[in-house]
């Protein structure tokens, strides 16, 4: 059974960091993999200090991209302007019946960034008739709710490759340090000493149907 997979996040670097592994994994199982990113993800800092061009970001998104192994979509919305409302919906849904979509990976509703916790509601109703649905984190600040990590995605074997993904991304690298790889590799870490291997990805499970066809997901 070939699987098409609809990776959805509301910045480039959003799909790398919270499940670049997994959807390797499923590049590798011969599943058709599409990222679909929902702003353009340029910006400039309060201060103006710090600015990454739509154009910039949008490079980097298909560096990317193509270290994964997935095809690559952009919106091209405005950037911390998302909000959950019909036209967000509507634009997400026409992605899932245009790749035909029967897997979703998506932000967690509640996360503290607005763009983020808009895009993951957006998604979930969206894909309301998709059959396999889960929601990952791509956000170090913690919220007043807690990120129900329920389904476990083994990315021993791909962690490194999953790294040099999220370098494509070298203009946040640069703004955001070391540190922040440093961070997503701890995360993997421990989520995978939980599951008994060396790096694992965490979800929260919406929904999921077991196939026999091709072993489960991914």
């Amino acid at each position: 059974m070939t699987r098409s997979v609809l990776a959805i996040g509301a910045h480039f670097d959003d799909i790398e960091l919270g499940c670049a592994g997994t959807l390797i994994r499923h590049v590798q199982a011969g599943h058709r993999v599409t990222m679909l990113v929902l702003t353009h993800s340029g910006y400039t800092l309060s201060n103006n200090d710090w600015e990454r061009p739509a154009k910039l970001a949008f490079a980097e998104g298909r560096s990317g991209a193509a270290i994964i192994g997935a095809d690559l979509a952009c919106l091209g919305l405005e950037n911390r302007r998302l909000a959950f409302q019909p036209d967000l919906i509507s634009l997400i849904d026409e992605e899932v019946v245009r790749v035909g979509a029967d897997t979703i990976y998506t932000h967690w509703d509640r996360d503290v960034h607005q763009d983020h916790a808009a895009a993951g509601a957006a998604s979930l109703t969206a894909g309301r008739r998709v059959d396999n649905v889960f929601m990952y984190r791509s956000n170090w600040y913690q919220s007043t709710e807690v990120f129900r990590e329920n389904y476990c995605v083994d990315i021993s074997r791909h962690m490194e490759r999953k790294i040099e993904a999220i370098r494509a991304h070298a203009s946040e690298v640069e703004r955001r340090g070391e540190e922040w790889i440093a961070f997503f590799r701890g995360e993997n870490a421990r989520t995978g000493a939980r599951c008994g291997v060396a790096f694992a990805e965490g979800f929260q499970l919406v929904k999921g149907v077991w196939s026999y066809a091709d072993g489960g997901i991914p």
